[in-house]
């Protein structure tokens, strides 16, 4: 019998009702539709509504992979949630998602922070969980309100985010060279002040003068990021490639991590790949972290870029500073 693998069965997505132009944006801070259109790429973004919860968000692309893959929440044994805005601190935003969908109590759940990478860091560990054998059908998410973390304030970030979410429903497959073929993860950790948010953890833990300083809120170093992030998703873009024995030709379509288009364009030249080869999405949501990918994943299966056969290349950086990669032949 042939290996097990990891497939697809269904992807879905959401985002909210609500679009943020650059042109409102210039009414908020001192910024322009040129300012941020040749500097990200980015035109506009969805805002979730003041009660509009990132489970929310969630719920809402989960039940569009179920339907998608046919399966109804009870055939669900293992949620994960990449996210860096759960509803609150404790507990997990997972939690709340599998009891707005009705899945059953004995499903494994659990959240997943490893930032704009954390789709594919989640893909990963459910795959390695659905290889144990223990579980049959995992529901992976990627959901940010982004919107609650960001300093409306600051320019140099507030023009960048987004909030929507992605998901997926995975299943095993004893099909020959199908599914996930591969991933490939990593960090620089000693380039995490460069992302973060400095105050409310542990170490730093809340206080009056913290919260009216903004130091609750995305703070980022970008020109020292973009240089990272190009490195890093080149980098996890040749392994994953040289550890599956593929070259850059082979792949039918790229789904990047959707932060600044600049960075899109530099993959597509180091894979020498044109930019047809990439889905683009980033002038509508902006950086959705952890939904970037799925929602963008999602986009191009509904319409039509993936087909039978095709190996899709996945590519992400986030915070922390994370990095990922996966291939799937579909």
């Amino acid at each position: 019998m042939a290996t097990a693998s990891t497939i697809i069965l269904g992807t879905g997505s959401y985002a909210p009702a609500r679009i943020l132009t650059n042109a409102d944006l210039a009414k908020m801070v001192d910024t322009s539709d040129e300012w941020i259109r040749t500097r990200s790429g980015i035109r506009e973004r969805h805002i979730a509504a003041p009660g509009e919860a990132t489970s929310d968000l969630a719920v809402a692309a989960a039940r569009a992979a179920l339907a998608d893959a046919k399966l109804q929440p009870k055939d669900i044994d293992l949620l994960i949630v990449a996210t860096v805005t759960p509803d609150q601190p404790l507990p997990a935003a997972s939690c709340a998602i599998q009891h707005k969908l009705g899945i059953p109590t004995h499903a494994a759940c659990f959240d997943l922070n490893a930032a704009c990478s954390g789709f594919v860091y989640a893909l990963d560990t459910a795959s390695a969980m659905l290889a144990s054998g223990r579980y049959r059908h995992a529901l992976v998410i990627g959901a940010e309100k982004l919107s609650a973390i960001t300093n409306w304030k600051d320019r140099t970030t507030c023009v960048l985010f987004g909030d929507g979410a992605g998901a997926v429903v995975l299943g095993v497959s004893h099909e020959p060279g199908v599914g996930l073929l591969g991933t490939k993860l990593g960090a620089y950790g000693d380039s995490a002040d460069l992302l973060c948010i400095p105050r409310g953890g542990s170490s730093n833990p809340a206080t009056a003068e913290s919260i009216a300083a903004g130091d609750h809120f995305i703070q980022m170093k970008g020109k020292e990021v973009f240089k990272i992030a190009v490195r890093a998703m080149e980098e996890a873009a040749r392994d994953i490639l040289e550890q599956q024995g593929l070259h850059a030709d082979q792949i039918a379509l790229v789904i990047p991590h959707q932060a600044n288009l600049r960075i899109i364009e530099s993959i597509s030249q180091y894979l020498e790949l044109p930019m047809e080869r990439f889905y683009v999405n980033l002038e509508r949501y902006g950086n959705t972290s952890s939904a970037s990918i799925p929602i963008a994943l999602d986009e191009a299966r509904r319409a039509g870029r993936i087909k039978r056969g095709d190996i899709t290349l996945l590519v992400a950086f986030g915070a922390g500073l994370t990095y990922g990669a996966a291939l799937v032949r579909w």
